[in-house]
C-alpha cells in the first residue's frame, strides 16, 4: 500500500461538523474562533505564521554565515529566512507527493526555525551555555513555541497565534521527542506518540535543504574547495561527473548548480520512496498506526542514510566547524555572553514589556527571551551600546 492511500485527517480538507467547533481534535485553538470562510485551519496558521514578526526577523539572522572575516556581508548566502522558504518548497513538495496535508507541512516549514536566535548555531550555543549556569536550557523549539503561544501580539482577543494544536505540536516535536518526565508542561503534545507523518518529515526536509545549500554557499563563499568536496562527498561526485560528461562545455559554477540540484531531487525521491516503503511495511492505513509505529516512519534508504550523514560529517569539519568560521564563532559567543551578563545585572536596560515577565519567567529566561528574539545587526548595535557603558 502507498503512503498516499492513507485515510489519515489531513489527507482531505478539513471539514467542520458544526459552525465554530472543529470535527477533529487536533484542530482546536486554545481560543476558540469561528471557522474561516474560504481557508482551512491550517492554511489559516500557515498565513499567521507568515506574517509574524518573528518570522520576518528571520531575514536578519545567520543560517551558516553572511559575510566572512573582515568582507562586506553578502547578500547571495542563506539567511535563516531564505532557507526556511527552501525548506518550505521542499515540506509542500513531500506531502503532496505522499498523499499528506500539503498545508500542514508548510505550516510547519514555515515555524521550524522561528526560535533560533542570532548568529546561527553559535549563537544558540553562548544563549544555552549562559543559560545552563543558571539551571536552565535553550531549546529552539520550546523557544517557537512560546513565540506562537505568547510573544506575538497581533490579535485582540488573545495572545499569541492560537495555532491549532496540530502545528503546535509539529512545532515541538519535529526534530526530536520530549519525555513527560522532563518536560511535565508539554503533556497536551501526545509526548508518549510519535508526530504526523508532515511533522516527520520536516526535519529530513531541513537536512535535505541545508546539505545542498551548505555547499553551494560553502563554494561559494571559498571555505570549500571543489576537490575537496568531490573527494570527500561522493554523493555530489557522481552526480557532477554525470553533469561534466553530459555538459563539457557549462562554466563550472552551473556544473555545480546542476549537480547540486540533482543531489536535492536524489533526496527528495529517496524520502518520498522509503516513506511508502515503510508505510506498506507497517501496513500502517491511519495517523495512529504512525503515532504507534515502532520507530519515527519518516527516514532515508539506509543506502542514502549513509551518503547523507557523509556529507553532514564533511560540512561540520570543514565549513562549520572549519578554522576559518572560528573568528565568527567567537565573537558571537562574545557577543551573546557581554549582553546575557548586562542585561542580568541591570534589567532596567530590557524593554518595559519584558521587565513584565521577570516574576513569571525569571530574570535569566527573560533575559533569554529578550536575546534570542533579536537579529543579528540589533544585537551587534546593542552590544556596542552595553560595551561603550
Amino acid at each position: 500500500m502507498k503512503a498516499s492511500a492513507l485515510t489519515s485527517p489531513f489527507a482531505l480538507p478539513l471539514g467542520i461538523a458544526v459552525p465554530g467547533t472543529p470535527d477533529d481534535p487536533l484542530v482546536c485553538r486554545a481560543y476558540l474562533e469561528p471557522p474561516h470562510l474560504y481557508r482551512t485551519p491550517f492554511a489559516r496558521d500557515a498565513a499567521r505564521i507568515l506574517h509574524a514578526r518573528a518570522f520576518r526577523r528571520l531575514a536578519g539572522k545567520t543560517q551558516v554565515f553572511t559575510r566572512l572575516p573582515s568582507e562586506a556581508a553578502s547578500d547571495h548566502f542563506r539567511s535563516r529566512l531564505t532557507h526556511t522558504l527552501e525548506v518550505t518548497q521542499i515540506a509542500r513538495t513531500l506531502a503532496a507527493n505522499l498523499g499528506l496535508n500539503a498545508e500542514l507541512a508548510e505550516a510547519l516549514a514555515l515555524a521550524h526555525d522561528i526560535g533560533h536566535p542570532p548568529f546561527g548555531h553559535a549563537g544558540e550555543k553562548a544563549l544555552d551555555a549562559a543559560l545552563r549556569q543558571n539551571g536552565l536550557r535553550f531549546d529552539h523549539n520550546l523557544h517557537a513555541l512560546r513565540i506562537v503561544s505568547w510573544f506575538e501580539e497581533r490579535y485582540a482577543g488573545f495572545r499569541g497565534l492560537n495555532l491549532t494544536l496540530a502545528v503546535r505540536e509539529g512545532i515541538v516535536k519535529h526534530s526530536r521527542d520530549y519525555s513527560a518526565a522532563t518536560h511535565p508542561e508539554l503533556s497536551e503534545y501526545f509526548l508518549d506518540r510519535f508526530p504526523p507523518l508532515e511533522a516527520q518529515l520536516i526535519d529530513l526536509a531541513d537536512e535535505i535543504a541545508y546539505l545542498t545549500a551548505d555547499l553551494d554557499d560553502g563554494l561559494d563563499s571559498g571555505i570549500l574547495n571543489l576537490e575537496q568536496v568531490r573527494a570527500a562527498v561522493p554523493l555530489f561526485r557522481r552526480f557532477h561527473d554525470a553533469v561534466l560528461a553530459q555538459y563539457p562545455g557549462a562554466a563550472p559554477k552551473i556544473s555545480i548548480h546542476e549537480a547540486l540540484k540533482r543531489m536535492l531531487n536524489l533526496l527528495v525521491v529517496d524520502l518520498i520512496q522509503e516513506v511508502n516503503a515503510r508505510t506498506a511495511s507497517l501496513g500502517a492505513a491511519s495517523l495512529i498506526d504512525i503515532r504507534n509505529a515502532p520507530a519515527r516512519v519518516a527516514a532515508l534508504s539506509p543506502e542514502v542514510e549513509a551518503d547523507r550523514a557523509t556529507a553532514k560529517r564533511f560540512l561540520y569539519d570543514n565549513l562549520y566547524n572549519s578554522p576559518g568560521m572560528e573568528e565568527t564563532h567567537q565573537h558571537a559567543a562574545q557577543v551573546v555572553q557581554d549582553l546575557f551578563a548586562a542585561f542580568s545585572s541591570d534589567p532596567s536596560q530590557l524593554p518595559a514589556d519584558h521587565q513584565a515577565q521577570i516574576p513569571a519567567e525569571g530574570l535569566a529566561r527573560t533575559v533569554a527571551d529578550y536575546i534570542a528574539g533579536m537579529t543579528d545587526t540589533f544585537i551587534e548595535q546593542a552590544w556596542l551600546r552595553s560595551s561603550a557603558k
